[in-house]
């Protein structure tokens, strides 16, 4: 991977730049700074190794170098899209969902709120970060980082979900710059029609769980209940023993009864 070759591969993607390292700490902190500089709508870092990347609670993401993708897009939202904040997370994971079925067939699921699944193990997730001038939304990053190669795939005593990789399913090496254009594409196919109900709908068909008894682990506290979808702002919607609604919009989705916590 190098920066002509991805140009030549995503040259028929409206990218408002692009930006490669081959070793960084974070392509997130890099898109903001980028971002903070006036970096255009959809201004793309790519990273092939990345040191110190994060998920959701600061939870640390390591992509070793030659096996994963490791990403940001910039987006400068407008109009309708300034009221759906909630709803990017869904669209990176849904970009990926899309990705694979399409290019290789196989069904990941969205182990809500912003991390991918295939066959139950973790492979890849969604962190969004917002920028904001006053009440303004000025910035939006998406990041992604995804396991494409076995080696990608972290040690049992390093992570505390069970993790995989692409290829590990797969039982073959896909191109990581294919599928990184693949991405990209079905965002982009996405975003347009991102809090529509065939986007809620897309995402909560992708949904892992859906119909299973959960629990949702919000700091100290827990919630449990069967998982019944989304609504319109994608919040997780469970149903209690009691058959009470219960709408959650943040926390770690486990299943019932064998939690990881």
């Amino acid at each position: 991977m190098d920066e002509k070759t991805l140009q030549a591969a995503l040259q028929d993607l409206p990218l408002g730049g692009l930006r490669y390292f081959e070793r960084i700490g974070s392509t997130n902190d890099l898109a903001l700074a980028w971002a903070a500089e006036g970096a255009p709508d959809l201004c793309l870092i790519v990273a092939d190794e990345q040191t110190t990347g994060r998920g959701r609670s600061r939870r640390s993401w390591y992509t070793p170098p030659g096996a994963a993708l490791a990403f940001s897009l910039i987006l400068r939202p407008e109009g309708k899209e300034e009221t759906l904040l909630s709803l990017y997370t869904g669209l990176g994971a849904l970009a990926v969902v899309h990705a694979l079925r399409e290019r290789h067939a196989l069904h990941a699921q969205i182990k809500w709120p912003n991390d991918l699944l295939l066959q139950g193990r973790k492979f890849a997730g969604v962190l969004v970060e917002a920028v904001w001038l006053g009440e303004q939304i000025e910035s939006l990053i998406i990041g992604i980082g995804v396991n494409v190669y076995a080696q990608a795939t972290p040690p049992p005593h390093q992570v505390d979900f069970p993790a995989t990789s692409i290829e590990e399913v797969l039982h073959r090496r896909p191109n990581r710059i294919q599928l990184l254009h693949d991405i990209l594409a079905a965002l982009l196919d996405w975003r347009p029609r991102i809090g529509e109900p065939a986007f809620i709908k897309a995402w909560e068909n992708a949904l892992a769980y859906r119909g299973e008894q959960v629990h949702v682990q919000q700091g100290p506290t827990a919630l449990s209940g069967h998982l019944l979808g989304l609504a319109a702002d994608g919040a997780l919607q469970l149903r209690s023993s009691q058959g009470d609604p219960i709408t959650v919009h943040f926390g770690d989705v486990h299943l019932r009864p064998n939690i990881v916590s």
